[in-house]
Protein backbone atom coordinates (compact mmCIF):
# COMPACT_ATOMS: atom_id res chain seq x y z
CA UNK A 1 0.00 0.00 0.00
CA UNK A 2 1.14 3.69 -0.54
CA UNK A 3 -0.25 7.09 0.77
CA UNK A 4 0.15 10.34 -1.37
CA UNK A 5 3.20 12.11 -0.11
CA UNK A 6 2.36 15.40 -0.07
CA UNK A 7 -0.79 17.99 -0.93
CA UNK A 8 -1.26 18.08 -4.51
CA UNK A 9 -2.88 20.64 -6.47
CA UNK A 10 -4.03 19.98 -10.40
CA UNK A 11 -6.73 21.99 -12.80
CA UNK A 12 -7.92 19.60 -15.44
CA UNK A 13 -7.98 21.13 -19.05
CA UNK A 14 -11.74 22.12 -19.25
CA UNK A 15 -14.57 19.92 -20.07
CA UNK A 16 -17.31 22.27 -22.14
CA UNK A 17 -16.89 24.85 -19.86
CA UNK A 18 -16.50 23.53 -16.81
CA UNK A 19 -13.45 23.57 -14.26
CA UNK A 20 -12.08 20.43 -12.87
CA UNK A 21 -9.64 21.30 -9.55
CA UNK A 22 -8.22 18.59 -7.85
CA UNK A 23 -6.87 19.17 -4.07
CA UNK A 24 -5.25 16.22 -2.26
CA UNK A 25 -2.76 14.88 0.39
CA UNK A 26 -2.02 12.28 3.47
CA UNK A 27 -4.35 12.43 6.21
CA UNK A 28 -4.02 10.78 9.34
CA UNK A 29 -7.34 9.47 9.91
CA UNK A 30 -11.37 10.53 8.80
CA UNK A 31 -11.24 13.60 11.19
CA UNK A 32 -8.06 14.72 9.30
CA UNK A 33 -9.87 13.94 5.83
CA UNK A 34 -12.99 15.79 6.94
CA UNK A 35 -11.11 18.84 7.58
CA UNK A 36 -9.04 18.12 4.64
CA UNK A 37 -12.40 18.78 2.53
CA UNK A 38 -13.66 21.71 5.18
CA UNK A 39 -10.73 23.76 3.96
CA UNK A 40 -11.36 23.19 0.19
CA UNK A 41 -14.79 24.20 0.25
CA UNK A 42 -13.46 27.36 2.64
CA UNK A 43 -11.19 28.52 -0.03
CA UNK A 44 -13.56 28.10 -3.15
CA UNK A 45 -16.70 28.76 -1.49
CA UNK A 46 -18.42 29.96 -4.69
CA UNK A 47 -17.84 26.61 -6.42
CA UNK A 48 -20.77 24.60 -7.49
CA UNK A 49 -19.52 20.94 -5.89
CA UNK A 50 -16.84 19.45 -4.02
CA UNK A 51 -16.63 16.20 -4.67
CA UNK A 52 -14.79 13.91 -2.51
CA UNK A 53 -13.45 10.33 -1.57
CA UNK A 54 -11.00 9.45 1.07
CA UNK A 55 -9.43 5.83 1.97
CA UNK A 56 -7.97 5.23 5.68
CA UNK A 57 -6.14 1.81 6.42
CA UNK A 58 -7.00 1.57 10.25
CA UNK A 59 -9.55 1.25 10.79
CA UNK A 60 -10.55 0.42 7.53
CA UNK A 61 -12.42 2.92 5.72
CA UNK A 62 -13.69 3.67 2.66
CA UNK A 63 -16.09 6.98 1.71
CA UNK A 64 -17.04 9.26 -1.16
CA UNK A 65 -19.73 11.95 -1.83
CA UNK A 66 -20.76 13.37 -4.99
CA UNK A 67 -22.16 16.95 -3.41
CA UNK A 68 -24.83 17.16 -5.16
CA UNK A 69 -23.76 15.60 -8.54
CA UNK A 70 -26.28 12.26 -9.66
CA UNK A 71 -25.58 9.70 -7.27
CA UNK A 72 -22.77 7.70 -8.01
CA UNK A 73 -20.76 9.97 -10.83
CA UNK A 74 -18.21 11.86 -8.49
CA UNK A 75 -17.14 10.58 -5.56
CA UNK A 76 -17.05 7.29 -6.39
CA UNK A 77 -14.92 7.47 -9.72
CA UNK A 78 -12.34 9.81 -7.13
CA UNK A 79 -12.21 6.42 -4.79
CA UNK A 80 -11.71 4.52 -7.68
CA UNK A 81 -8.64 6.34 -8.46
CA UNK A 82 -7.71 5.82 -4.71
CA UNK A 83 -8.09 2.44 -5.09
CA UNK A 84 -6.85 1.69 -8.61
CA UNK A 85 -3.68 2.93 -7.00
CA UNK A 86 -3.86 1.39 -3.98
CA UNK A 87 -3.54 4.49 -1.56
CA UNK A 88 -4.74 4.41 1.77
CA UNK A 89 -4.31 7.47 4.25
CA UNK A 90 -5.03 9.66 1.49
CA UNK A 91 -7.85 12.42 0.64
CA UNK A 92 -8.84 14.02 -2.89
CA UNK A 93 -11.49 16.18 -3.61
CA UNK A 94 -12.34 17.40 -6.79
CA UNK A 95 -14.29 20.72 -7.15
CA UNK A 96 -16.01 21.48 -9.97
CA UNK A 97 -17.31 24.89 -11.38
CA UNK A 98 -19.92 24.15 -13.60
CA UNK A 99 -19.32 25.55 -17.56
CA UNK A 100 -23.02 26.17 -18.69
CA UNK A 101 -23.62 22.42 -20.17
CA UNK A 102 -24.36 19.09 -18.51
CA UNK A 103 -21.93 16.68 -18.73
CA UNK A 104 -24.55 13.59 -18.15
CA UNK A 105 -24.06 10.37 -15.53
CA UNK A 106 -21.28 8.84 -18.10
CA UNK A 107 -19.42 12.32 -18.90
CA UNK A 108 -19.29 12.89 -14.76
CA UNK A 109 -17.78 9.78 -14.32
CA UNK A 110 -15.04 10.31 -16.86
CA UNK A 111 -14.30 14.05 -15.52
CA UNK A 112 -14.05 13.46 -12.01
CA UNK A 113 -12.48 10.14 -12.48
CA UNK A 114 -9.82 11.45 -14.80
CA UNK A 115 -8.75 14.47 -13.15
CA UNK A 116 -8.51 12.67 -10.38
CA UNK A 117 -6.45 10.00 -11.97
CA UNK A 118 -3.91 12.46 -13.64
CA UNK A 119 -3.38 14.22 -10.73
CA UNK A 120 -2.55 10.92 -8.61
CA UNK A 121 -0.55 10.13 -11.60
CA UNK A 122 2.06 13.41 -10.83
CA UNK A 123 1.57 13.61 -7.46
CA UNK A 124 4.74 11.95 -5.16
CA UNK A 125 3.87 8.33 -3.53
CA UNK A 126 5.80 7.05 -0.72
CA UNK A 127 5.28 3.49 0.81
CA UNK A 128 2.52 3.74 3.24
CA UNK A 129 3.49 2.26 7.11
CA UNK A 130 1.84 1.41 10.12
CA UNK A 131 1.86 4.05 12.72
CA UNK A 132 0.96 4.33 16.32
CA UNK A 133 -0.21 7.57 18.44
CA UNK A 134 1.59 8.46 21.65
CA UNK A 135 0.82 10.87 24.57
CA UNK A 136 3.64 12.54 25.66
CA UNK A 137 3.77 14.84 29.01
CA UNK A 138 7.28 16.98 29.55
CA UNK A 139 8.02 20.48 31.34
CA UNK A 140 7.90 23.52 29.04
CA UNK A 141 11.97 23.42 29.27
CA UNK A 142 12.55 20.48 27.01
CA UNK A 143 10.65 21.40 24.58
CA UNK A 144 13.30 22.07 22.46
CA UNK A 145 15.17 18.76 22.96
CA UNK A 146 11.91 16.82 22.54
CA UNK A 147 10.86 18.85 19.19
CA UNK A 148 13.97 17.66 17.91
CA UNK A 149 13.98 14.30 18.78
CA UNK A 150 10.38 14.27 17.27
CA UNK A 151 12.01 15.69 14.17
CA UNK A 152 14.61 13.17 14.32
CA UNK A 153 12.48 10.05 14.28
CA UNK A 154 9.78 11.68 12.03
CA UNK A 155 6.80 12.17 14.31
CA UNK A 156 4.48 14.37 13.64
CA UNK A 157 2.01 16.09 16.46
CA UNK A 158 -1.57 15.71 15.97
CA UNK A 159 -2.57 17.78 19.65
CA UNK A 160 -0.93 19.85 21.55
CA UNK A 161 -1.41 21.59 25.09
CA UNK A 162 0.30 24.09 26.81
CA UNK A 163 -0.74 24.04 30.33
CA UNK A 164 1.03 23.40 33.46
CA UNK A 165 3.19 20.78 31.45
CA UNK A 166 3.24 20.53 27.93
CA UNK A 167 0.92 17.25 26.62
CA UNK A 168 0.79 16.54 23.46
CA UNK A 169 -0.21 13.66 21.01
CA UNK A 170 2.10 11.96 18.08
CA UNK A 171 1.87 9.83 15.24
CA UNK A 172 5.22 8.07 14.68
CA UNK A 173 6.12 4.60 12.96
CA UNK A 174 5.40 1.88 14.86
CA UNK A 175 8.91 0.11 13.81
CA UNK A 176 10.00 3.63 15.15
CA UNK A 177 8.10 3.54 18.67
CA UNK A 178 10.82 1.69 21.10
CA UNK A 179 13.67 3.81 19.25
CA UNK A 180 11.92 6.96 20.00
CA UNK A 181 10.45 6.57 23.90
CA UNK A 182 14.34 5.46 24.28
CA UNK A 183 15.61 9.00 22.33
CA UNK A 184 13.24 10.99 24.55
CA UNK A 185 13.90 9.40 27.85
CA UNK A 186 17.55 10.36 27.08
CA UNK A 187 17.46 13.68 26.10
CA UNK A 188 15.17 14.56 29.16
CA UNK A 189 17.13 12.62 31.79
CA UNK A 190 13.61 10.38 32.04
CA UNK A 191 11.53 13.16 32.75
CA UNK A 192 9.23 12.49 29.74
CA UNK A 193 6.34 10.17 30.49
CA UNK A 194 4.97 8.26 27.24
CA UNK A 195 2.00 6.21 27.03
CA UNK A 196 0.39 4.59 23.90
CA UNK A 197 -2.74 5.87 22.81
CA UNK A 198 -5.27 3.60 21.73
CA UNK A 199 -8.24 5.65 20.44
CA UNK A 200 -7.96 9.35 19.47
CA UNK A 201 -11.56 9.42 19.57
CA UNK A 202 -14.62 8.66 17.95
CA UNK A 203 -15.03 9.66 13.82
CA UNK A 204 -17.56 11.94 13.07
CA UNK A 205 -19.07 12.51 9.51
CA UNK A 206 -19.98 15.64 8.23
Amino acid sequence: MKQLADMIHYEAAPIKGSRFIVTGGPVEDEPSAQAMLRSVAGAMPDANHHCWAWRIAVPSIERAGDDGEPSGSAGRPILAQLSGNDLVNSAVIVTRYFGGTKLGVGGLVRAYGGAAGEAIAGARLVPWEVRTHVELTHSHSDLTKVERVLADAGATTITIDYGTDVCRVVSVSASKQQALEAALADATAGQVSVHEVTDLGPATED
